[in-house]
């Protein structure tokens, strides 16, 4: 399987696992206004696996190093798989509320404070079991990160105040998905064997974890989204009929946002190894940066926002730059 040797190499890995994290929303923005986020999700979830297929027959199985997917999967023990598949259930139950947050309350608002929580509560918890880096200039990253997650929230505070609607649903909502978010990776990272270039017995390649992690979403997505919609946040009650009858635009988006959010997940494993999982998904979950450049100068979300919100919202993003400078700099 292909293993990443250096460190600048894994940091390039965990950026590209940013532009990723950062973007794939923009897919559920470009499908019509009428094509329902739980409708979307469905395709999103079966891009997911798509990838991650993908990623195991190639990147999985070329190379000399570790261990190739299908004989991987062959030894893996139960224990490992079942990290893995929790890791996917967690994901899933965090990220289905997070496009909910989207939904409500856009992109620059879900993803600073709920994948900026996520970075936070996620640094922390693989920190804990994997003491990689610089303690200091690791948690003084994380303090900036909570800074700016807070200039954020008093951002979308005044927009609301000022356009005379103060419903918290959409931060509610994001900061229930960060805590979920933040413990996902921990259950994929105790699924793999510790140095990819010496495979352990009964442990997973990351390429093989991704996988699982993928079936774990795609299980628990027939429970959470259909929940979600029998019982949707927003709007009438929708069924399976509602998803046959989307567009091929919809449902290609669909599946593109979920490829290109598991191509983020597959290159921020495969950077672990070389980074630590703490650092490996701190600077993958700066994907705060992207979107939120994305939510705030693209899509104009902020655009009936009263002055000084501007400000506001060009600290937040120094913050959390600075903050992951910080990070990087922690190994």
């Amino acid at each position: 399987m292909f293993i990443i040797q250096n460190y600048t190499l894994a940091v390039i890995f965990t950026f590209v696992t940013m532009l990723c994290w950062g973007s794939w929303a923009n897919t559920q923005k470009l499908t019509s206004k009428d094509w329902r986020f739980e409708a979307f999700y469905w395709d999103y979830v079966f891009g997911i696996l798509l990838m991650s297929i993908i990623f195991a027959f190639t990147f999985g199985s070329i190379g000399e190093g570790g261990r190739s997917f299908l004989a991987d999967i062959k030894q893996a023990d139960n224990q490992s798989i079942r990290s893995a598949i929790f890791g996917g259930i967690v994901f899933n139950a965090a990220n289905i509320l997070l496009v909910a947050a989207i939904t409500i309350a856009g992109m620059s608002v879900a993803f600073p404070v709920g994948i900026g929580l996520a970075l936070v509560i996620g640094v922390v918890v693989n920190y804990i079991d994997n003491p990689v880096g610089d303690k200091s200039m690791l948690f003084g990253g994380v303090a900036l990160i909570v800074l700016a997650i807070l200039l954020n929230a008093n951002a979308y505070r005044k927009m609301q105040s000022n356009q005379g609607n103060v419903s918290t649903k959409g931060l509610v909502l994001s900061v229930i998905a960060g805590i979920l978010m933040g413990y996902f990776y921990k259950y994929v990272a105790a699924s793999m064997f510790s140095d990819f270039n010496v495979p352990e017995a009964g442990k997973l390649s990351p390429y093989t974890a991704v996988f699982f992690f993928a079936i774990g979403v795609l299980l628990s997505n027939f429970p959470f989204n259909t929940l979600l919609m029998k019982r949707p946040f927003v709007g009438p009650p929708i069924n399976y009929t509602d998803y046959f009858g989307g567009s091929f635009k919809n449902h290609l988006m669909g599946i593109l946002g979920g490829m290109i959010w598991c191509k983020g997940m597959s290159f921020n494993i495969i950077a672990s190894g070389k980074a630590g999982p703490a650092i490996s998904y701190g600077l993958g979950q700066g994907a705060t940066i992207v979107a939120a450049i994305w939510g705030i100068y693209i899509w104009k979300e902020f655009k009936n926002a009263p002055k000084g919100t501007s400000l506001i919202l060009n600290m937040m993003l120094l913050c959390y730059i600075i903050g992951l400078g910080m990070i990087i700099a922690a190994r």
